[in-house]
């Protein structure tokens, strides 16, 4: 894989970096959108299994995330991520115009990626959802409850063994300076309530192949309220891979070969093998 290049392109609420993985004789094009508190270059390896697939990849860090601008994972209002995204996507396709856009989104990543697919999707040749925050995810409900009571967001941090099995990708989060590790700010808590409720009430991507990843025994993102998102954004119509002991992240799973297996015959349908 070729060295990752650096651009910094103006968003909406300051600089973006992102990151592009280039590809020699790209067949299409990747744009993978982040989790929460974590950054663009944790995606180094899922890059590299695309690019060796014949994908140019392209990855921004998120508003106050990694390298880009903006008080440390403070998002108050996901449309704005949206069109950030937008903005990077824009960068790609001018780069190689005409080729097939896909869009992979990781957990508050998913959730972006759903919203985009929504506002956007007649522009991507499928979606790609890993561990993805949408459906009946409780987390915002429970931490601004809390907040009401005791007047501000509970600090609970989130665990590095709930990543993965593999030990050194939980030591890898841990001791990642672009990481957040502090708690979690009630606009951005406020946002992602909003906006899960967005994405159920503006309806199913119909017609858009979508593929759902996720770990069985994900806690900070539980299967069966994920469920229920993609079930209503694909119209039921998502082809599903569920990875028995896989926790959050199943990209950086012990198993994540099959995962890697799984996602390339996939693309392979929707691009061409």
């Amino acid at each position: 894989m070729a060295d990752a290049r650096e651009h910094v392109l103006s968003g909406t609420r300051g600089t973006l970096t992102v990151r592009e993985w280039p590809c020699e004789r790209p067949r299409y094009v990747v744009l993978v959108v982040h989790g929460y508190g974590e950054h663009a270059g944790r995606y180094e390896e899922l890059a590299g299994v695309l690019t060796g697939h014949g994908a140019a990849v392209y990855g921004p860090d998120h508003m106050g995330h990694g390298r880009s601008a903006g008080e440390r994972v403070l998002i108050h209002d996901f449309e704005d991520v949206v069109m950030d995204v937008r903005a990077v996507a824009e960068l790609a396709t001018a780069a190689h115009p005409g080729l097939p856009v896909v869009m992979v989104g990781h957990s508050m990543g998913g959730l972006i990626a759903a919203r985009y697919a929504q506002r956007y999707g007649a522009e991507l040749a499928a979606l790609v959802l890993s561990g993805p925050v949408i459906g009946q995810w409780e987390t915002p409900r429970r931490l601004l409850a809390h907040a009401e009571v005791h007047g501000e967001i509970p600090d609970v941090p989130i665990s590095p063994a709930a990543l993965s099995r593999d030990p050194a990708v939980g030591a890898a989060y841990a001791a990642d300076p672009l990481v957040w590790h502090g708690p979690m700010k009630r606009p951005t808590v406020q946002a992602f309530a909003r906006t899960l409720e967005t994405v159920a009430k503006d309806g199913a991507v119909r017609g858009l192949p979508l593929l759902w990843l996720h770990g069985e025994d994900d806690r900070l993102v539980p299967l069966p309220g994920s469920r229920v998102g993609v079930e209503e954004l694909s119209g039921g119509a998502a082809t599903v891979r569920i990875f028995p002991g896989a926790r959050h992240e199943v990209f950086n799973e012990t198993d994540r070969e099959l995962v890697f297996a799984d996602l390339k015959d996939f693309l392979d349908t929707v691009v061409g093998g």
